[in-house]
C-alpha cells in the first residue's frame, strides 16, 4: 500500500482497531497519519463483534457531512457484512465517505459506489436467505406436528381444572399457579387465553 487509493476530498477521520489488548495498532495509526487523517479515533481490545465499540462510537457521532472516515482494512470497522452495509446506508444518508487503504475502496468514486451498492445487495441477500431458511424450518416442523417456540408448561387437562377451581370455586391465581408449579402470571395466561 503506498497511500491512497485516489485523491481523497474533505476531511479525513482515521479509525482503528485491534481486538486483544496484546495486539499493536501501530501499523494502522501509520498508514491511516500517512493518509492524511487530521485525527484517528482507536478502540483497542475490543472486538469486531461488539456493537458497541467507543472509539468507533466518538468517529460516528463527530462525522460530518463531506467527510470521509478512513479505516486501514474493512474488516476493522464491520463486524459482518449486514453492519457494513448498515454503516455504508447511514454514511450515504448522511453525505459521509469511506475510504479503505487495504482494499482500495473509496465511495467517492464511482468504483467505491459500486461496492457500497455491492454490500447492500449481498446484506440483502443474506436477510432473505436467514427468513427463506427460518420459514423453510418453521414449516418441515410443522409437517412433523411440531410447534415452535416453548414448550406449554401446562397441560390442556391442567389448563381445564385450573379453570374450574378458579372460576366456579373462587380459587386464586396464585394458589392454582402453586399446585402445577408454575409462576401466577403463566396461570393467569393460561386461564385467560
Amino acid at each position: 500500500m503506498n497511500g491512497l487509493p485516489l485523491e481523497l476530498q474533505g476531511r479525513l477521520i482515521g479509525y482503528a482497531r485491534v481486538s486483544t489488548k496484546a495486539q499493536k495498532l501501530d501499523l494502522q495509526r501509520d498508514a491511516l497519519r500517512r493518509a492524511g487523517c487530521e485525527r484517528v479515533f482507536e478502540d483497542h481490545g475490543v472486538s469486531g463483534a461488539k456493537a458497541k465499540r467507543p472509539g468507533l462510537d466518538k468517529a460516528l457521532a463527530g462525522l460530518r457531512a463531506g467527510d470521509v472516515l478512513v479505516i486501514y482494512k474493512l474488516d476493522r470497522l464491520g463486524r459482518s457484512v449486514e453492519h457494513l452495509a448498515a454503516l455504508l446506508r447511514e454514511f450515504h444518508a448522511r453525505g459521509i465517505h469511506l475510504c479503505s487503504l487495504s482494499e482500495g475502496i473509496n465511495t467517492q468514486t464511482i468504483g467505491g459506489k459500486l461496492v457500497f451498492h455491492v454490500f447492500s445487495a449481498v446484506a440483502e441477500f443474506q436477510r432473505d436467505l436467514i427468513r427463506e431458511n427460518t420459514l423453510a424450518g418453521l414449516e418441515a416442523a410443522a409437517q412433523r406436528g411440531k410447534r415452535p417456540g416453548r414448550p406449554k408448561r401446562l397441560s390442556a387437562q391442567q389448563v381445564r381444572e385450573a379453570r374450574r377451581a378458579i372460576r366456579l370455586e373462587g380459587e386464586s391465581y396464585a394458589i392454582a399457579a402453586a399446585r402445577y408449579g408454575v409462576a401466577p402470571s403463566t396461570m393467569w395466561r393460561a386461564v385467560t387465553g
